[in-house]
């Protein structure tokens, strides 16, 4: 690697009293933030009676996810709950795009990469949903919220446990591993054939980041179902 690249190396992790921070995963996540709230401060700017360009397309996510939260949630958590989900899917979607949309029309060097092909932000989202549903099901049923740990039977507590550990565990890896796949294979795709397939190829991944996106907010939803359940 040339000189150029070594810069860029190094400008990418840092190390603190022997932790290594990953800047370029710290970049691209403040830039994904940046970015969605951009793009909610656009759509709340004019809003219309009539809704068009950028308010047109926030609505039709927004009213996406209500939907899925009322289906999910009943019409009381979906209140509660929208704005979290909302801008959980939003900065995963946006996160998940960051590092495939570019190559479009940049050179494949060039370190523009998803926040989400980091296993560390993948677990940070799936940890946080899981923490989430604690505090919320405490705040709304007491220690009542645990009771579904003994249920049908007390014999179930170690299952219940375990699908406590694993679910964060599958939804980070899910999408870390599909983000991280697509970036990695368009990347060989561009020095194989940079004009050709890639472009082909970037279509078929900005859907993948779309579908991640639904796939890790519908298991965040699932989460929360049992909080809100009213059997």
């Amino acid at each position: 690697m040339g000189h150029s690249g070594e810069i860029i190396h190094y400008a990418a992790t840092q190390v603190a009293d022997g932790i290594v921070i990953n800047m370029q995963t710290m970049y691209m996540t403040w830039l994904s933030m940046a970015i969605v709230f951009v793009l909610f401060m656009l759509a709340a700017k004019n809003v219309q009676m009539v809704p068009s360009g950028i308010q047109n397309v926030m609505e039709f996510f927004i009213d996406f996810l209500s939907n899925l939260m009322k289906d999910q949630l009943g019409e009381d958590g979906a209140k509660k709950m929208a704005p979290f989900v909302i801008t959980l899917f939003m900065f995963i979607f946006i996160a998940n795009e960051l590092g495939l949309s570019p190559q479009v029309f940049m050179p494949i060097h060039f370190e523009w990469t998803s926040p989400t092909n980091d296993i560390n932000t993948c677990f940070a989202l799936s940890v946080t949903v899981a923490l989430g549903v604690y505090v919320v099901g405490v705040a709304r049923k007491g220690i009542g919220h645990f009771k579904h740990f003994i249920s049908p039977s007390p014999a179930f507590l170690p299952l219940h446990l375990l699908d406590e550990v694993t679910k964060p565990l599958t939804m980070a890896l899910r999408l870390f591993g599909n983000i991280l796949a697509g970036e990695i294979l368009l990347g060989v795709l561009y020095q194989l054939s940079p004009w050709i397939i890639p472009e082909f190829w970037v279509m078929f991944s900005l859907f993948i980041g779309f579908l991640q996106a639904f796939i890790f907010t519908m298991l965040t939803l699932t989460s929360y179902a049992t909080v809100f359940a009213h059997h």
